[in-house]
């Protein structure tokens, strides 16, 4: 039990700082994240090596750390997450595999999974909602026309929702949650790209550019063209405007360290002290 109260803690320490960093810069060192991964897989060995005779608890981490890896990468490139998030993702791979027993650790990260998914969108509707309630009038404005042009879209795929819902009355379980789900997801879009259009635009100056910062659409600087990328500015990007002087439109990210920080935290609370109550959730969806 020693090695999995080592791993909590170490996992702790380092998302509070990651937390800490992503608050006050948005962004997530890759130090941080790299520095996560080595020392939970070099305790994982030597612990192995020299107390267990056994590598079951090495392998495990590697396991979980290939499992998150491509957990982490289909997060990326599909914008869902930015580098330092799904970085941070990948190096709690080493982490949560907290057994020798497969079976437990596939437990593990389905359950981190859906508390980080349930925290997140928690999270994500605050942090939207403060956005959009600061910049009322703009977001307003955004909601309606994006609803506009989308209709043709989100309209049929809320009858399937509303379909989907009528057939939980005769097929009981998860359909009515999934209808709900199917229902609302247009909405959301709607919601979030109105949110991100309207309040998450900011004019930055060339000197308070930031490495990884995302810009808005493509610039051109001279006869050389800045793309708008998912990979966020460069150093040379940022070089090249500064010589420029104007003003630069910045894709402004959410800070998100902290859901990985609580959804970790929710983990431990439920398995080790009230697992009874999760398993009771869980089951109830199906």
């Amino acid at each position: 039990m020693i090695e999995v109260i080592f791993l909590i803690a170490l996992a702790l320490i380092w998302l509070v700082f990651a937390a800490i960093s992503d608050s006050r810069t948005t962004e997530i060192p890759n130090w941080l994240n790299f520095s996560l991964i080595i020392f939970a897989l070099g305790f994982r060995f030597f612990y192995s090596f020299f107390s267990l005779k056994d590598f079951g608890f090495f392998y495990q981490g590697l396991i979980g750390l290939g499992v998150f890896l491509i957990l982490g990468n289909l997060l990326y490139y599909s914008r869902a997450f930015a580098g330092g998030d799904s970085k941070l993702m990948i190096s709690l791979g080493v982490i949560l595999p907290f057994s020798t027993n497969w079976a437990i650790n596939v437990e593990l990260f389905i359950s981190f999974i859906f508390l980080f998914l349930a925290v997140g969108s928690v999270y994500g509707f605050i942090t939207s909602g403060y956005f959009a309630a600061k910049n009322f009038k703009e977001f307003k404005k955004e909601f309606v026309k994006r609803n506009k042009q989308l209709a043709k879209f989100t309209f049929p795929i809320m009858v399937i929702g509303l379909a989907v819902m009528v057939l939980s009355i005769f097929y009981a379980g998860i359909l009515l949650y999934l209808g709900i789900v199917i229902f609302v997801l247009p909405l959301l879009y709607v919601y979030t790209k109105a949110v991100d259009e309207a309040c998450m635009i900011k004019k930055r100056k060339p000197e308070e550019l930031m490495e990884g910062d995302w810009l808005y659409n493509d610039i051109k600087i001279g006869n050389k063209e800045i793309k708008a990328s998912w990979g966020g500015l460069t150093k040379e990007n940022i070089r090249l405007m500064k010589k420029n002087k104007k003003e630069i439109l910045i894709r402004a990210g959410v800070v998100f360290a902290p859901v990985f920080l609580a959804s970790f935290l929710a983990l431990i609370y439920f398995y080790f002290f009230n697992y009874s109550l999760f398993s009771t959730l869980w089951n109830s969806l199906w």
